[in-house]
């Protein structure tokens, strides 16, 4: 049977020459920021400070001064030093609710140099700094933890050159990823790095914790994708390696260091990333499935049916969906099933792309390992399927009522473990949670295990952590697969990290950053 009357049973619509495009309209200035604000969190219930709920100990930093106000306003003005109590709400805590600061200063520099001289004066003055992009973070390592001094790269919006023969946009740190791919757009490029939070997160934060997405399986990870980096050290000291060259094998690539470093080592400033050719074609299939060893046999025969085309697969479970669909009133495009599979393919070739996934549906079909489905073509249809993907945190925040307080978990583990992770901590958790549902990154073994809860309760983490990270230890897995280690995940580290390379990170820490002052608390262990 033909793939097209199958289709038609399932009512999947088979439409030629989409092309996918962003919910937001073109930006033609290279202040990509200009439209974007600062997220706020303020309609989330005030938590805990960070130091009292988890018993943290400050650091021997200074406290900041009246003088040392008075030295960040004469170098920025007095509209970039920020010290209202409630402007500054928005920027101590994070978007879920779960970690908030105490700072009292927020600093917007526009330039490198403007970055150099403040940290100059905070490592002279030992007071800590705590870098912050879009504040989308999950691990709690955009926050600070008790008073450091918030440096926003919110105002570092600038694009200073795309590159249409190499394909390499550099830009400033703190251009909003959307308002990026939209610049970049113009010149037929696109950034190779798509995530839920692409309308507020920075690329400099993206870069800054390796940022991986939803199109990891095309593209690669940035350690891949970035050309270059322009970071400042706590010393204030510029390292310029924003070389824009594909090839560049001359000593030791520093730039990696502080790609997923999370700002501990340095402060990113500006970015040099390679844009592949924006696809001519987009086609979204939506689909059902039973079981999840049907969705492992889907994922293995798309990689070998779709190869070169295949750009993203997501993993669902029907927890998620339902509660998309409770809580934001997104409804899903087919039936109830089990499992869930998005399967994106992008190339130059509309008749070639539809051709290949129309194969790869109709022996899928015919095999019984989808059992129904949907192909989106309209623009329309594919953002309200991503939005179901990409919403499903915000739905668990809102699971009940109430405001729920949502634990979220990224980690990598063996295909046929992933979502036994999820059975066995649904298990383990019993009547002591609202809901246990997994969803995530098939296509790179990255799994985003939710828990949800009436309110924090210490007895629930501590059933929860370590329990998660054992078990992702015993598979080999990995306790952060995308999300960074930040605050919440420091003490756990050594689970997917050795002794030896956990010294070695110390020992780089106290050479690059000896007072420590850079985002301190995040990313290494306490002891």
């Amino acid at each position: 049977m033909m793939i097209a009357a199958r289709c038609t049973r399932l009512g999947i619509p088979i439409v030629k020459n989409l092309t996918r495009v962003s919910s937001t309209s073109m930006f033609k200035s290279t202040d990509l920021n200009q439209h974007y604000i600062h997220s706020s969190v303020t309609c989330f219930p005030k938590c805990e400070l960070t130091s009292k709920r988890y018993q943290i100990e400050r650091g021997q930093f200074s406290t900041i001064s009246e003088e040392d106000v008075n030295f960040f306003t004469n170098l920025l003005g007095h509209h970039r030093v920020i010290n209202d109590e409630t402007e500054l709400e928005g920027y101590n805590i994070d978007w879920l609710g779960m970690v908030r600061g105490a700072s009292s200063v927020l600093l917007k520099p526009k330039t490198t140099e403007e970055v150099s001289t403040i940290l100059a004066y905070c490592n002279k003055r030992k007071l800590a700094v705590c870098p912050q992009g879009g504040n989308t973070g999950l691990v709690g390592g955009s926050v600070p933890v008790f008073d450091e001094i918030i440096i926003s790269t919110a105002l570092m919006n600038k694009v200073e050159n795309v590159d249409t023969w190499l394909g390499v946009v550099t830009c400033q740190s703190g251009c909003v990823l959307e308002a990026l791919d939209e610049h970049v757009s113009e010149y037929g490029l696109m950034i190779p790095l798509d995530l839920g939070a692409k309308g507020s997160c920075h690329i400099g934060g993206n870069v800054s914790t390796n940022a991986g997405g939803l199109r990891l399986l095309r593209y690669g990870s940035l350690h891949g994708s970035v050309l270059g980096v322009e970071a400042v050290l706590a010393s204030g000291e510029i390292v310029d390696c924003l070389s824009a060259m594909k090839k560049d094998n001359t000593g030791y690539d520093l730039k990696q260091l502080f790609i997923g470093s999370e700002g501990t080592l340095g402060l990113v400033t500006k970015i040099a990333i390679n844009c592949p050719p924006r696809p001519q074609s987009v086609n979204l299939a939506f689909l059902g499935l039973e079981t999840f060893d049907d969705v492992l046999k889907t994922y293995k025969d798309a990689k070998k049916k779709l190869g070169e085309i295949l750009s993203s697969c997501e993993f669902i479970d029907q927890s998620s969906i339902e509660c998309v669909e409770k809580n934001l009133k997104l409804k899903a495009p087919i039936g109830a099933h089990p499992f869930y599979m998005l399967i994106e393919t992008s190339g130059s070739n509309g008749i070639h792309d539809e051709e290949k996934l129309n194969v790869f549906l109709e022996e899928a079909l015919g095999a019984g390992l989808v059992t129904d489905g949907t192909v989106a073509t309209e623009p329309s249809r594919m953002h309200h399927i991503w939005s179901i993907r990409e919403r499903i945190a915000e739905a668990l925040i809102n699971d009940g009522c109430t405001y729920k307080l949502v634990f979220i978990y990224d980690i990598s583990l063996p295909l046929p473990h992933f979502y036994k992770m999820v059975e066995d901590m649904r298990e383990h958790l019993g009547s002591n949670i609202l809901r246990c549902c997994g969803y995530g990154h098939i296509g790179d073994g990255n799994l985003h295990l939710n828990i949800t809860s009436k309110e924090f309760e210490k007895d629930l983490l501590n059933l929860i952590e370590p329990t998660i990270f054992e078990w992702t230890a015993k598979v080999n897995g990995s306790i952060s697969a995308e999300h960074g280690v930040g605050f919440k995940k420091r003490n756990y580290i050594h689970y997917s990290k050795s002794s030896g390379a956990i010294a070695l990170m110390k020992q780089l820490k106290a050479l690059m950053d000896p007072n420590g002052i850079l985002n301190p608390y995040k990313v290494l262990p306490d002891n």
